[in-house]
This record gives C-alpha cells, structure tokens and sequence, in this order.
C-alpha cells in the first residue's frame, strides 16, 4: 500500500485525472446535497472489506453517487450559510500539501511549513492593526478558535483573582487597558464562582457552545437593532451589578445571520475598564479589513487580545482554515502548551514557535500554506478587489430588492448578507421556493430568521456570482 507498483501508477493517474477536471470545472456545479441514506448505502455497498477493489472502481463510485450529494460550497450559485470560494492557487497547492502529508505541529518537525503560515498571521495582524508582538497559528474553524482563545481569557481571569497557580499573569498594562492580572473591585475570589462572558444577542452559536465546555456562564446583551456597542454594555453592566464575574467581552466583526459589525472600539474601552480579555470573533466578517472601501469600520480591532478570521470563508482558502491570533501569543502558549516527555523535545529551544501551543491541538495539518501560496501567487490586491466584489454585488441586490413591491429590505448591508423578506409568504412557502431553487440548480438558498420570522437571505462571498443570476432568483419570488 505504500510502496509504487501498478496499482499505484493507476491510482495517480486516475485521481489526478479526476482532480485536473475538476479544478478545470468553470464555474463549479451546484449538485444537491441531501440524498436518501438506503441510495447511498446500495451505491456504495461492497466496497468496505477484507478485500480491495479496481481503483477505477472505487472512484467510479465517488463521482458517481458521492460527489454529486455533496453541494458544491465553492460554487457561484451557493449562497446560503457562509459560502466558500477558494482560488484555484490554493487548492492545487492544498493538494501538493496532502500529497507529501505536511504536518505543522513544532518548529522542529516543520520549520519551513511554519515560518510560511506565520508569514500570513503576520500579514492579516498588520492589516487588524495588532502589534509586533501579535501571532498565533491556523485552526480548523471559527470554533476551535473562539474556544482557544475564551479558554485563555478564563485563566487569566483565574490568575487575577487567584483561583489559579499557574494560570498565565500579564507583567505589564497595555497602552490604553489596565493590567490584567489586577482583580477587579468585584473579582470572584472563591474556587465555585463561574466566570462569565459579555455577549450580544447575535454572537455565533460557537461562542455559546464554548462557554458551556469551559463551564462559564454569558451575559447576553441584546440590543434593537442587533449591534453590539460599548453604550449597551456598559448599561447590561450596570444593571447587573456583578462586574467583577466577567472575563472576556466578545465582540463580532460581521455576523453570521445579517454581516453586523459589533462597536469594537466602544466594547474595547469597556473590556480596558474591567480589565477583561477583548475577542473579536470575525470568522466570517474579520477578512474585510482588506477592503479599502470598508476603511475604518474595524475601529478598535488594534485593541483586541485575541482575534479569529476564517480564510475558508471570504480569504479564498479551501477548508478547513482558520487564523487564530492574539495580541500577547505567551498567554496563550502558557494556557495550551502540553506537557508529556516525548514532548519536551520540542520545547528545548524557547525562540522557536510551535502551533500546538497555541490552541487546544496538538496534531495539526499546515493548514495555512495553501493560502499563503495563493497569496503569494496573485498579490493582496486582487484579494481586497474579490472582497469588494461581494460587497458591491450586496449593494446591488439590496437596491433591485428595493425597486419590486413585492420584496422588502430587512436592513441595508453592510458587509455581504442580505436579508430581506417576500410580502405575505409563509415559512412553508420560502421552503418550497428554496426547495425549487436547489431542485433546478438555480442556487443553494436556505431560508434563514430575522426576530422570529421565516426571512430569506444572501451570502455574497463568491467573485464569479453575477446579477444576473439574483435576479433571476427574485424574479422566482414573484
């Protein structure tokens, strides 16, 4: 199985074949996803077993009954969820990454693959205004990353009030924060107090899930019109009344649901008067900051201890890839360095940077290098002009949903998410539209909910997705 024989020779030269074509594919098919599990199962049946099978055969059975269930996220005409698009650089180059079977997990093992991916950390903190200082290392989604990074937050809050002995200290204030291994006036100082989170109403579903695994409690603050600012904080705070129970403030640069961007410089001056951890949750959202015409929108991002962005989503990286990054890496490593003999190998020389420290993994993929050869390949500018695509094709829907009666503008975009809702359609009447649109592989658009009510939404993230085509998909709400 491991050597080159014949059977090798015709695996290359088939699943290369397969690949070329579709890399080839201009633009990418939609398919349709959700299949029956008893076609699958008699598709596929035989194929597990104590004997092998044809190679020929067993691709035959991928294209033919695996690929086309699964919906093309990269394609043009998916614009539901958060889509995906990445650049043809980066999956050739994710390809040659699987091929030799690259690891990132210590400098030791991989220091070339490393020192690449920290190239692009180092890239998008410039971008995010973060100091010198700032690094981190490529996860595999938005929730791996705002549970690392939450996960440090607590235990320096355990540090500062002294439930902890070995949880990381900051030896010094920032510029503009207080320290924060100072407690604050109200610091929880007993072993059975839960540490608590300010969240908006709107954060993802990851960061609720986070605070549940690491036995924390949020403090949600919902707001009318779905932003998170410092006013509203400030007023959740106060009514409250326990500020000192609060380790982190989570701020998000672009949601899921609507493209909101939270008033991270309002939520930083908060975060500094508590002398809590800021995270800016900008999985989707965060890659904007390349977009000239969204210049100044990110105000207080520089601010931030720790800050997420998914190149799988609008950076153009195939999947999974995440940039975790934090202003102060030591507090991190302090928290997910882990210790065991084997280990201490790659921790004999301390100027070295090992990804496993800086995140709850160990094992890691270099996740990171196809999107730092993409990068390299075609130059940060074509990156901001693909992101300012999405932005102005949301503009331009938002406007032809405005011009038909039929349709309403939820709220002016302002990222690439439009929502906007068909008069008088019921939540069973968007599935049957949506239902249609997939079936005559128009688009992949789910519905979505806006304050309780069944709503439908775009996601823009894809260059190649054209007017045309949402007007097409409006005209089918007529």
């Amino acid at each position: 199985m491991h050597g080159i024989d014949g059977l090798t020779d015709e695996m290359i030269r088939a699943v290369l074949g397969y690949a070329e074509d579709r890399l080839r594919l201009d633009p990418v098919p939609l398919d349709k996803g959700s299949r029956d599990p008893a076609e699958l199962q008699a598709a596929l049946a035989g194929l597990l077993g104590a004997d092998g099978h044809d190679p020929a055969l067993v691709l035959s059975a991928y294209a033919e009954s695996i690929a086309p269930a699964v919906i093309s996220a990269d394609s043009p005409r998916f614009l539901g969820f958060i889509p995906a698009a990445p650049t043809k650089a980066a999956l050739l180059f994710d390809m040659l990454i699987s091929c030799a079977s690259i690891q990132g997990i210590s400098w030791l093992e991989a220091a070339g693959a490393v020192h690449a991916e920290n190239m692009v950390l180092r890239l998008i903190a410039d971008q995010a205004g973060l100091p010198d200082s700032a690094g981190g290392c490529f996860v595999s989604g938005g929730s791996a990353a705002n549970l690392s990074a939450i996960a440090v937050a607590r235990e320096l809050a355990k540090s500062r009030s002294g439930q902890a002995k070995d949880a990381p200290t900051k030896d010094a204030p920032t510029k503009d924060a207080p320290t924060k291994d100072a407690p604050t006036k109200d610091a929880p100082t007993t072993s059975n107090r839960r540490w608590r989170v300010l969240v908006s109403a709107d954060a993802h579903s990851s960061v609720t899930s986070t605070l549940r695994l690491l036995e924390m409690d949020p403090l949600v603050v919902a707001t009318p019109d779905h932003r998170l600012t410092g006013a509203a904080a400030t007023a959740a705070i106060d009514a409250d009344g326990d500020p000192g129970s609060i380790a982190a403030v989570v701020a998000t640069a672009g949601t899921t649901n609507a493209g909101i961007i939270d008033d991270i410089e309002g939520l930083a001056d908060v975060a500094a008067r508590l002398g809590a951890w800021l995270h800016v949750d900008g999985a989707y959202g965060g890659a904007g900051i390349f977009a000239p015409s969204l210049s100044g929108r990110y105000a207080g991002l520089e601010r931030a201890d720790s800050f997420v962005v998914d190149p799988h989503k609008w950076l153009f990286a195939p999947y999974d890839c995440a940039a975790l990054i934090y202003r102060e890496p030591e507090l991190a490593r302090s928290v997910h360095s882990q210790d065991a003999s084997y280990l201490d190998v790659i921790h004999d020389s301390p100027g070295e940077w090992n990804p496993a420290d800086y995140a709850y993994h160990l094992t890691r993929r270099a996740r990171g290098l196809p999107l730092w050869f993409s990068l390299s390949v075609h130059g940060t500018r074509a990156y901001a002009e693909a992101i300012e695509s999405a932005l102005t094709l949301a503009r331009q829907a938002a406007d032809e949903i405005e011009k038909r009666e039929y349709l309403e503008l939820i709220r002016p975009p302002e990222l690439s998410v439009v929502l906007f809702r068909r008069r008088g359609w019921t939540s069973a009447s968007y599935a049957r539209w949506a239902a249609g649109l997939l079936d005559d592989q128009v688009a992949f658009m789910p519905p979505s909910a806006w304050e309780g009510e069944t709503v439908a939404r775009f996601a823009f993230l894809h260059p190649q997705t054209s007017m045309d085509l949402v007007a097409s998909i409006l005209d089918r709400m007529a």
